[in-house]
């Protein structure tokens, strides 16, 4: 028999810590529902997958596409979240949740580019919204802090804390009342009472569980700590096995103590979670957190790959948590490939954003569109309105270009633009990873030119001039591209077709994934009109 555990105080977050009263027992909910066939979601926006499948059963992902590293904060009723975002600028964007399953984006709390930034941790002190930002970036690697007094901002620009040897940071608050970092690798540092700056060295706390040597993994690289504080217990939940790799490698431990500063025992069950086969639904899986649910059930917030998709990043996942009558805890949703019963309470907000875009107002810059490795002043390029994204042309192509890039979270879709050149100029369509690897079509006055592997290849001829029509279609890894002189009446078949499995961190590195956008290159701005986003059912 198992039970779940409550600490019963609102405003704890999944991924901080408050003074707890003591957690009660309670019974375990029963989970009911009408199945429907597994892995049949049920459609939103731009006919988008989402988790909600309307019975009172959820679907994983909760969100989908690259949303690694989740940051889980419980704010009374509210549930804020926010996620890697690497070299996407703006960063950091918060979304929001009531009963968490259905989320949906805010804005984005990092506006200036100071790196690639990994793992961010979100909480609230003292009345006061925290963020702490790993960056990787030159001439130096630092954690960040950023503050503000409302979710939604202004968010502070971010202090350096001078930390360049560690990421993946979780603040914690210590029964004495002292205030820390936990860092990857088992280590901490004291922060100062503010939470704005250090006060003390950094200490080695924490040696993780070692997982058998046999086992298939990319290696040990402990990260990701959160730290929970639950029924008199301090429990740190770790990510070992690396993050990518071997689908077997990435997965969730657990130790806990009495006290922060120790010391940690192993949980007797780890790893927590680990994909143990290719056949699995979702790869890869690790970087968790735990938050309580609206009916005072617990639940697990972590990352994976899914099953021969490298290429949509790792993404968010939700699963249930068991508290057991010795203070140790387990997941339950096995391999999360079927549905699950939903926590209960808690009302749902509209789950997701439209990735369509008429153009007809201001860019959704950070929620919905971000630039690749910003200059400073990026935002100035776009101007949107009055059924028109004016972009004024940058580099040669779109590895020196910082391209307007969209996060898809469907295995297949199609997206197209109306797209007219200014004098000289090029523009198009792409699937980017990064400035080393992309594919698409872009075209001048004359020529067409054909992305492919991150570089640019044949250019034939084209026969539209200077303005089209074009569409990029992802079809499970096959793209193809099509193009129209007339609006989209009529549509020809471009002679070039590309397979992109292949377009995904274990080939390239960094993290991140394929994303859709568009660029613009040489002289002037080009006009982009009428964007529109589908996503194509399996």
């Amino acid at each position: 028999m198992t039970i779940r555990r409550r600490d019963l105080l609102a405003g704890v977050g999944g991924a901080g810590l408050a003074s707890l009263v003591p957690a009660l027992p309670a019974p375990l909910r029963a989970r009911t529902y009408d199945a429907p066939a597994v892995r049949q979601y049920r459609r939103g926006f731009d006919n988008q997958r989402v988790p909600d499948l309307g019975n009172g059963s959820f679907l994983n992902p909760v969100v989908s596409g690259d949303r690694p590293d989740p940051a889980i904060l419980k704010d009374g009723a509210d549930y804020y979240m926010t996620f890697s975002t690497f070299d996407a600028y703006p960063g950091l964007t918060i979304w929001h949740s009531r009963d968490l399953v259905n989320w949906r984006p805010l804005e984005a709390a990092l506006t200036r580019n100071i790196g690639s930034v990994w793992a961010p941790s979100l909480h609230k002190d003292k009345g006061r919204y925290l963020l702490y930002i790993p960056v990787k970036a030159k001439p130096q690697n630092d954690i960040f802090v950023a503050w503000a007094d409302d979710i939604t901002g202004p968010w502070s620009d971010p202090i350096p804390l001078g930390l360049p040897n560690h990421i993946d940071p979780c603040h914690a608050v210590a029964e004495d009342g002292s205030r820390w970092l936990f860092l990857s690798g088992g280590d901490r540092v004291r922060l100062s009472d503010d939470n704005l700056s250090l006060a003390g060295a950094v200490e080695h706390v924490y040696d993780p569980w070692r997982y058998p040597s046999d086992w298939i993994v990319e290696g040990f690289s402990p990260e990701g700590p959160k730290i929970h504080h639950i029924g008199g217990w301090y429990y740190m939940i770790t990510a070992v096995g690396g993050t990518a790799g071997p689908p077997t490698g990435h997965m969730v431990i657990a130790a806990r103590s009495r006290s922060l500063h120790g010391p940690w025992e192993h949980h007797p069950g780890n790893p927590l979670v680990r994909t143990e086969s290719v056949d699995e639904a979702w790869w890869s899986r690790g970087h968790a957190s735990l938050v309580e649910a609206p009916d005072g059930s617990w639940w697990s917030l972590y990352h994976g790959y899914e099953n021969g998709y490298w290429t949509l990043g790792r993404q968010c996942l939700l699963d249930p948590v068991e508290f057991t009558p010795d203070g140790w805890f387990c997941m339950t949703g096995g391999d999360l490939s079927a549905p699950i019963a939903k926590p209960g309470g808690g009302a749902a907000v509209t789950h997701g954003m439209p990735l369509t875009d008429d153009f007809s107002a201001p860019l959704a810059l950070g929620s919905k569109w971000a630039f690749f490795k910003p200059d400073a002043d990026e935002a100035a390029r776009a101007t949107s309105g009055n059924g028109v994204l004016r972009l004024k042309g940058k580099g040669a192509a779109p590895s020196s270009g910082s391209p307007l890039l969209l996060t898809a979270g469907d295995r297949s879709y199609r997206f197209e633009c109306d797209i007219e050149l200014a004098p000289g100029g090029r523009a198009g369509l792409i699937l980017f990873y990064d400035d080393k690897l992309y594919c698409g079509l872009g075209f001048d006055a004359e020529r067409f030119v054909t992305h492919q592997y991150g570089r640019e290849r044949a250019r034939p001829t084209n026969p539209h001039g200077g303005r089209m029509r074009m569409r990029v279609t992802n079809r499970r890894h096959i793209v193809t591209y099509d193009t129209s002189g007339d609006g989209g009446k009529t549509w020809h078949r471009f002679d070039r077709g590309m397979e992109v499995s292949g377009y995904h961190h274990n080939v390239r590195g960094d993290f991140l994934m394929l994303r859709p956008g568009l660029y613009a290159a040489g002289p002037g701005e080009a006009k982009f009109r009428d964007f529109r986003f589908t996503a194509l059912e399996d």
